[in-house]
């Protein structure tokens, strides 16, 4: 069997219902070790300066599972257009990790992983999770209103991995429900359509040829073609 060598992307965020770039195939499945937290702050796409949204990130935890989607990066204008996103805009960095499909006869193989840490400038840390949601109900950027954020993303993994349940998440988005009604806010204005529906459906069913495999390249410091950064 040929080898596979595309570079792909995590997505345990909106990437899941937003990619925002072409990609190419996708897969269902999950990254070990790492546990998806609503500790980073965002003031470009669900937040605003000196009014940060709440968005995702993942922190190390032993024995923790995340589930998400990886989606394969066609031309470097799709690593250019992340790189931006998450990096320059979101305060992310790179990393590479281990990605487990849900397809067992698929084996796992290395992704690119966007994380933010303590050190981004934009990073708010652990807070306790009904406040983080009077956070999120509160916040609103250039992307939207950092509810949908929440909401969109509770929804896909629910409906994605039904037998899954991301305590964190979820808890979340019942605290965030909760806030809205007292609030009397409209879920349906703050939501709206789901984004990128073909990604959500196609995501459980699409083949993979082959597993793609670990380059030389791969690497978080940005060494080479493969991961460039984005100069801005």
């Amino acid at each position: 069997m040929e080898e596979v060598t595309s570079l792909w992307v995590f997505g345990y965020g909106s990437l899941v219902w937003k990619p925002g770039f072409q990609h190419g195939q996708t897969a269902v499945g999950h990254i070990e070790g790492l546990a998806r937290r609503f500790w980073q702050g965002n003031e470009t796409h669900r937040g605003t300066p000196g009014r940060p949204g709440r968005v995702a990130t993942l922190v190390e935890e032993a024995g923790s599972v995340t589930h998400g989607l990886a989606l394969e990066l066609k031309g470097e204008e799709a690593l250019d257009y992340l790189n931006n996103r998450e990096m320059t805009l979101g305060g992310y960095r790179q990393q590479i990790a281990t990605f487990h499909p849900s397809e067992k006869e698929i084996p796992s193989f290395p992704v690119l992983v966007f994380v933010a840490t303590p050190q981004s400038k934009h990073w708010l840390g652990p807070a306790c999770l009904q406040s983080i949601a009077k956070q999120v109900v509160q916040s609103s950027g250039p992307s939207g209103h950092n509810v949908e954020y929440v909401i969109k993303l509770a929804r896909w993994l629910r409906k994605t991995f039904p037998d899954v349940h991301d305590d964190h998440l979820y808890t979340i988005e019942t605290h965030v429900m909760i806030e809205m009604t007292i609030n009397n806010m409209d879920i349906d204005l703050l939501v709206g359509e789901d984004d990128d529906a073909s990604t959500v459906a196609n995501a459980s069913s699409a083949p993979l040829a082959a597993a793609p495999s670990a380059r030389a390249s791969y690497s978080s410091s940005c060494t080479g073609k493969t991961l460039r950064c984005v100069k801005l």
